[in-house]
Parts: structure tokens; sequence; C-alpha cells
């Protein structure tokens, strides 16, 4: 793994009141919720009055104790390997305040899970706790920009539904993609939209678009670049804008991947570019030498990190071959989307950029990014060259015979269920030592223990499953 300070992160280094006074006077801030997402992808907070939030910083590390269960709890269950003897520090990290336009009067931090005493870990004493989400993507970070010489940006195409009721499940309209009757003025879900618009620019996130994508009720969201970990801090305030908006209007929003085999799934592709110059050459007319090992690293690896991306038992009904989720082959193709990395705009330097497929809308969005950045930097480190040819034929892959997809480099699949995403992750012995082994193995216990919780029981109607995933992502 890759070395761990014990020194604080700099996001959460101390700050007065003052600092912020401002801010919070310009939004009417009255409370302040320090939320964080568990690794069932459950978004969590504490809410505290401005008056106790201004005592909470005079304290030397700023932040909130929990139990050390707090990342490992499914329902009212303790994943193995928590405990709920002895308490973690949420540590506030006060670079990622942002008002909450959706919940007015309220504003909103993310944090570092921390030890209260340093502990020996592999690099030696860390306050570090290794599986939290947010701290292991503020290490990818870290690492590649001072030994690689490497940056990333990353943005997000964010797909929802709208539904009226769960069970039964009734989306709030059956248009198609970008169709204009699906915002027609005076309809609810217009009005959804456009709040939703107007509050994520409102709190500071880039909005480029949105729009009717092809299944009933179902809309998308494209938010602007960012670094890391302010995307991915970026995309859970979305989807609690989401969230939270489609509830003020008496309607449920739902990241569920698939709700019906007869129509379009629901995904949260990634567009990640990748800047910095390395020594070597290119596989491709497109790409930097940089941007080429970065691929080649994604083709390898993607398979090991597909349970952080696509975690439940439904993420898997979406990822078919022949519906442009990706397919299920691994691959890659200038403006395919038939393959799980697409490369788009390959003739602009300066907007080009990978579009990972496989990731859908219940995956915590920073281990998601985690592992794409895991695949990617093991490609650089390793200087790997890119076997595989851009996938530019007019069939799908899977239509292909074993010759044919040969040609082009095409060999091997993703995982097609997460029974084998787990076993891949748990064998990935390249990925365990970037992200960690202790992450791996507390990621698989509580994925293990959500499947029992969430997917279809025995003598279950399919119904009550799809309301159960609805209600929970």
């Amino acid at each position: 793994m890759f070395p761990v300070s014990a020194i604080e992160s700099p996001g959460s280094l101390r700050r007065s009141f003052e600092d912020f006074a401002p801010a919070f006077h310009t939004h009417n801030i009255r409370y302040i919720r320090i939320q964080w997402v568990d690794l069932l992808n459950q978004v969590r907070c504490r809410t505290v009055p401005l008056s106790y939030f201004r005592k909470l910083l005079e304290s030397e590390r700023p932040g909130v104790t929990m139990t050390k269960a707090a990342l490992g709890l499914v329902v009212l269950q303790v994943a193995p390997g928590f405990s709920a003897v002895g308490e973690d520090i949420y540590v506030i990290d006060f670079s990622s305040f942002r008002p909450c336009s959706y919940a007015p009067g309220h504003g909103v931090f993310f944090g570092f899970f921390q030890e209260q005493m340093p502990v020996p870990r592999p690099g030696g004493l860390s306050i570090e706790v290794p599986y939290c989400p947010r701290a292991l993507v503020s290490r990818l970070v870290r690492y590649p920009a001072e030994q690689l010489g490497i940056k990333f940006l990353i943005g997000f195409e964010i797909e929802f539904t709208l539904v009226k009721s769960a069970n039964p499940l009734v989306p709030v309209n059956d248009h198609q993609w970008s169709t204009t009757l699906a915002i027609s003025s005076g309809t609810v879900e217009a009005q959804v939209l456009e709040e939703i618009a107007d509050a994520i620019q409102a709190d500071g996130i880039e909005l480029q678009m949105y729009h009717s994508e092809g299944a009933p009720g179902q809309y998308e969201v494209v938010t602007g670049p960012m670094s890391p970990l302010e995307a991915a801090d970026a995309l859970v305030h979305t989807r609690e804008t989401i969230y939270n908006i489609a509830s003020k209007h008496n309607l449920r929003a739902t990241f569920a991947p698939r709700l019906a085999l007869d129509s379009c799934g629901t995904g949260a592709h990634m567009h990640i570019s990748v800047s910095g110059e390395r020594p070597g050459i290119s596989a491709s007319k497109y790409l930097t030498p940089v941007e080429s090992a970065f691929l080649a690293g994604l083709m390898h690896h993607l398979p090991s990190v597909i349970a952080l991306t696509l975690p439940l038992t439904a993420s898997y009904a979406r990822m078919a071959d022949g519906i442009w989720s990706g397919g299920t082959w691994v691959c890659w193709g200038i403006e395919n989307r038939e393959t799980p990395v697409r490369l788009t705009k390959p003739s602009s330097p300066s907007s080009r950029n990978f579009e990972i497929r496989p990731i859908d809308g219940t995956s915590n969005p920073y281990l998601a990014v985690a592992g794409v950045l895991a695949c990617g930097i093991i490609g650089v480190r390793d200087n790997l060259p890119l076997v595989l040819k851009n996938y530019d034929a007019p069939r799908t892959v899977a239509q292909l015979t074993s010759t044919e997809r040969e040609a082009f480099g095409i060999t091997n699949r993703l995982p097609l269920n997460i029974s084998e995403a787990r076993r891949y992750l748990g064998a990935a012995n390249a990925i365990k030592d970037i992200l960690g082994v202790e992450f791996v193995e507390h990621f698989l216990q509580v994925n293990q223990m959500l499947g029992r919780v969430i997917d279809r029981r025995d003598g279950e109607a399919e119904t009550e499953a799809v309301a159960r995933l609805v209600e929970n992502y």
C-alpha cells in the first residue's frame, strides 16, 4: 500500500469560525451537516447548530467522534471486521464546505475518519483509518502527483429515475431520450429538473446540461471536471440535491441500475482526463504516452475493481452487451458506447478524456474513483504497453467470433455477477497493494452482507425486491 502519513490531511487543518462567517452569512447557514458515505454507499450525517459548530472549531482536531462500526453498519448489523468497541474521530475537511440549496439554512462539510491515537501501519505510525473512502482517494491523488508527475480531472454523467411510488413502481412519465415532452412546462418533473439545476449551480458545481434519458421517468445531469476528491464530493452533493428536491415534490428519485429489462439502465459514467509528461511511445496517434499507459492499466486491471463500481447483484442486469452500457468484454473504442472505456473527443487534447461506463449509482463515488485511479496509476507507474487496439467495428464485441476479437487483442471479459467481481478483487494483488489489503478485506465483508440484505429473497416477488432497491438507492 502507498505510504500513509500520520500528519493530518491539508484540508483538515484547524480553521477559525471567522474564516467561514462570510459564507455562513451569505447563505444564511444555521445548521452544519457533517457528512460521510459508508462502504454501502449510504450517505450519513451528523447535524449540528452553528453555535455548537463554533465550539467544535476550538478543539485540537475539529470533528465528531463515532463508533468504529460507522463504515460497516448494514442496516442494524455490524459487518465482520468492524466492532462496537472503540471510537474514531471524523475530522472535518474544511476545504469541502458547500451550502445545501436543497435544504435552506444548511451547509455541509465532509471529512476523514482518523484514529484517536497513532497506530502501527505498514508504512509506520498513522492516524488514518485505512478503509476511509475519502482518505483513500486523497492518498491515491497525492502519489501520482508527487511520484509520477500526473494529474487527473473527473466529471460525471448522473442518471436517475423519478417515480411516483416504489411499489407499485410508477415512473413520473413515459417519455423518450432528449425529448422536450419530458420537460413540458407545468409538469412536476420539469419543475423538479429546473430546481435541481438551479441548486447545483448555486452550490458551486458546474452544471453542463440536463436532459431526459431513454427509460420511463429517466433523466441525466452532467457536471463539469474537478480534481478527483472534489469530483466525488460533488457527485455525492448532486445526488443529495436530486433526492431532496424530488422528495420536496412528493416524488422519489432512484439511482437503481435497471428497473425493467425491457428498457434502459441507469449509470454513473465517469469522465477522466490524464495530464503529465512521461517518456515512452503511445500506441495510438490520439493518445499521449501517459494516456496510453493509463489506458493500458485500465485494460489490464479493470475487471479487478468492478466490485467497487458495480457493487450489487442488480448492477449486472444493466451491464449487458448490445444495450449501450459498455458491454461485458474488456476493450476500448474511440466514441464507441459499446465498449467499457470510450475515448471521447480524441482530436482535442484540451478536452480529450476516457469515459468509464461500467459504473452505476449504487457505487460509493469515492470507491469508484479510487478503483479507476488505481488501475490507471499501475499502468503509468509500470509503463504498461497498450496491447488492445481501438475497437471501431460496427458490430458489438459480443457478436464477433473469438478469432475476430483476438485481432483487436480482446480476450478477457468483465465479471458477469457480483460474486465473480468479489473474487476478482480479492485475488488482485496489484490492486490490493495500492488500495490496501485492509481496505479490500473490509469492503468485501460489508459488500457480502449488503447482498444478503438487499438482494431478492427466496419466494419473494420481484416487485418487492425492486421496491427495496428503489427505497435504498
